[in-house]
């Protein structure tokens, strides 16, 4: 796992218009769902991002929390904060 691409230390993973967050050995996961995008000059660019808390302890999926922010700034600020408040206190 030391080649993934990590974001403040936890492992990215993109598959399609999704991307993981979060260590899968952790019991916390969340998924950014990239919903809308535009071009900007040749690069595309994330506008819209929902932003699921996911239970990761291999039974059922359950969604915990979700939320849409504009844009993957955002959307990482606050899945960043999520993943690591489920950690620390879930």
């Amino acid at each position: 796992m030391e080649n993934m691409l990590r974001y403040k230390g936890k492992p990215l993973v993109r598959r399609g218009n999704m991307i993981y967050y979060g260590d899968p050995q952790d019991k916390y996961m969340v998924i950014l769902i990239v919903t809308n995008t535009r071009m900007q000059k040749d690069l595309e660019v994330s506008t819209a991002v929902t932003i699921q808390l996911m239970r990761n302890d291999g039974q059922k999926e359950k969604i915990l929390k979700q939320a849409e922010r504009d844009g993957m700034y955002a959307a990482m600020d606050i899945a960043e904060y999520w993943l690591n408040d489920a950690l620390e206190n879930g």
